[in-house]
């Protein structure tokens, strides 16, 4: 089956006197693989709900494909949808749980009944529901899992099967509800990248729910970020870690979290920090918020600038990198974290004083109201 678009326009829902959504406009291309994305609470389960029509939005239109499906009941979407829980029947075997979707969908009533069943369905029916089952069981690698139970797998062979099981419909697009959540860190990575090759192989259109940074970044097409019921941002993994629109989406993509330094603009735009000028002009007069990633942050020569005088605190090697955690002299209580290939020599020792240097084309500039503003150097060079 073609991938389909979805389109929501203009989704609200409250429960009670609490908004959820606030108004989601959202348009998500054919065979795209998107994710939304942020903390417990901001709405992106109750909005894939609505998308597979498991809840009833206050307002607002769900279209599939160009198809107005607001009030369309969830079974006519055709859409499949895959829990965080796996839903599987624990008395059924894989073939038998994988097959389950089509036996809803092609078999009359009586043809499910477990001991006249058999004798009621069409042999061709029969066939063209046990490829399909074999076909999906191939796509995922579970093939020889066929004839086990639901007890006698693993954590990732039961989501493989909840993916089969939602892949042998052929949905207009799978909907995915955090996933890969009860998956231990090497399991979930395994299964990121399986994810992503599935969605390679298929061309289908993929809505993905998660709260884990990670997975949006690594498997997404685009993100949507929410927060409040809102989206706060929607592009590709790279436009929201290098061009974040506010300190929302600042703050949640990137690990470790984006350095923030409380800045200072005069009349003329010029920053300063601490008291100390930085060689950076803002658009306007006023406090601010100064945004330096981990890995553009550096320890530089004593006179460098623009940067800051700070004391090395801990460093933790992570693979081929090194993140080191440092406070700044200036302020109470303000942490930097830069990060460092290990190539580059040995750990700055617990307690050494150290500039943190920076470029001024990499920092991001917040204004009081945490959006994103034009910074540039001294010089009148855009950051």
């Amino acid at each position: 089956m073609a991938p389909h678009s979805l389109t929501l326009s203009g989704i609200g829902k409250g429960f009670g006197s609490t908004e959820v959504l606030k108004g989601i406009d959202l348009a998500i291309r054919p065979g795209e693989f998107l994710s939304l994305v942020g903390m417990s609470g901001c709405g992106k389960s109750t909005l894939l709900r609505i998308i597979a029509g498991l809840e009833t939005a206050d307002r607002g239109q769900v279209a599939i494909g160009g198809t107005d499906v607001t009030g369309v009941d969830p079974t006519d979407r055709n859409l499949a949808m895959v829990f965080q829980s796996y839903a599987l029947y624990p008395h059924m075997t894989v073939r038998e749980n994988i097959a389950t979707p089509l036996r809803m969908r092609e078999l009359r009533l009586a043809q499910r009944l477990p001991l006249i069943g058999r004798l009621l369905t069409p042999p061709a029916l029969r066939a063209r529901i046990a490829a399909a089952v074999e076909e999906a069981a191939e796509t995922l690698q579970i093939a020889t899992l066929l004839d086990r139970r639901p007890a006698q797998l693993s954590g990732g062979q039961r989501q493989r099967v909840a993916l089969a099981r939602a892949l042998v419909r052929q949905p207009a697009a799978f909907l995915m509800d955090e996933p890969l959540s009860n998956l231990d860190a090497k399991l979930r990575a395994h299964m990121r990248d399986e994810l992503a090759a599935l969605h390679r192989r298929l061309g289908a259109t993929f809505v993905y729910v998660t709260h884990d940074q990670v997975e949006a970044m690594t498997m997404s097409d685009r993100i949507a970020l929410m927060s409040d019921g809102r989206i706060e941002q929607l592009g590709t993994p790279d436009e929201l870690y290098r061009a974040p629109v506010n300190l929302t989406v600042a703050r949640f993509i990137g690990a470790p979290t984006i350095n923030l330094i409380p800045v200072e603009a005069d009349a003329g735009g010029d920053l300063s920090a601490f008291g100390q000028a930085l060689m950076l002009r803002a658009p306007g007069p006023g406090p601010a918020t100064l945004g330096l990633r981990a890995e553009d942050l550096r320890i530089a020569a004593a006179s460098d600038a623009p940067g800051f005088d700070a004391r090395v605190l801990r460093s933790e090697t992570h693979g081929a990198d090194r993140f080191v955690t440092c406070a700044i002299l200036a302020a109470t209580d303000l942490t930097a974290t830069l990060r460092q290939p290990v190539s580059a020599g040995p750990a700055p020792a617990a307690g050494a004083r150290v500039r943190l240097g920076f470029a001024a084309q990499h920092a991001h500039l917040f204004d009081a109201d945490g959006c994103r503003k034009m910074l540039r150097s001294a010089a009148g060079v855009a950051a």
